[in-house]
């Protein structure tokens, strides 16, 4: 930890309270500015972006993750085969995936293709190079991060619960709401930190799908670093991003454990 996370945040903190040199790089005076800079309404665009995004996607995965995690709880002996299928992309690395749906998106790709012969439509959708090309490549790509939990959470549920609900008269959508949901919550907030937190700060899915017209924080965070070059900037960027996140796990602890206190 002190090796690989803290001497690396330490180098990042104290960049972000320097100043850019003329050539790249970081000098003195030492100051506030690059902390400062991100209070430009550009800046602030860019974090609601990348907010609303995440938010988004996190939200997608839940409603598509919960009723697939559900159906892989109740296979019988068919949930390896279910669990092996959802870890089946992560067998291919992370930047194909995302190169598969440039693809399956453009112009002449396999949506607007099929919906052309079908008559459905007679010229193409612009598919990529927007937020919802990026939603979808965020959500393809972090399915699985709700899944799994939610899988593990939903397979611990005690058969018993669901059989006194039905003893008692509760029909299936009253056992889903009051007795599956309430005891799957820990499933749900794991899920979805999985899923936000790497949504926050993702640069390679907004940058290929969104066609540079999508920028989100991270993206703001890797222009700095290399195109830019202007070091301090990029730290005060990456170490807010960092903050924001923090700021989000602790809330959602504190919210675990009043609940749990009650």
């Amino acid at each position: 930890m002190a090796l690989f996370f803290a001497a690396p945040f330490a180098i990042v903190c104290g960049y972000s309270f320097l100043t850019r040199g003329d050539y790249g790089g970081v000098e003195q005076p030492w100051t506030l500015e690059n902390y400062q800079r991100l209070v430009d309404p550009i800046y602030l665009g860019i974090l609601w972006r990348s907010f609303w995004i995440a938010g988004a996607s996190t939200a997608l995965c839940l409603l598509l993750g919960f009723p697939l995690a559900l159906f892989i709880s109740r296979a019988g002996r068919r949930k390896n085969l279910y669990l092996q299928l959802v870890l089946l992309p992560f067998w291919t690395s992370f930047l194909v995936r995302t190169y598969a749906w440039l693809f399956i998106l453009r112009d002449t790709g396999l949506v607007n293709t099929v919906l052309i012969r079908l008559h459905i439509i007679a010229t193409p959708f612009q598919l990529l190079y927007n937020d919802g090309a990026v939603l979808i490549g965020l959500v393809y790509n972090f399915l699985p991060f709700f899944v799994l939990p939610m899988y593990a959470t939903l397979e611990r549920l005690d058969p018993a619960l669901l059989e006194a609900a039905a003893d008692l008269g509760a029909r299936p959508w009253a056992t889903l709401w009051r007795v599956i949901l309430p005891v799957s919550a820990p499933g749900f907030v794991a899920g979805s930190v999985l899923v936000f937190i790497p949504c926050l700060g993702a640069y390679l899915t907004p940058d290929l799908l969104g066609g540079g017209k999508s920028v989100m924080l991270g993206n703001l965070v890797q222009n700095q670093f290399t195109t830019a070059r202007d070091w301090p900037f990029g730290s005060a960027a990456s170490l807010v991003l960092m903050l924001v996140s923090a700021l989000l796990l602790v809330a959602l602890m504190r919210s675990r454990m009043a609940r749990e206190l009650m």
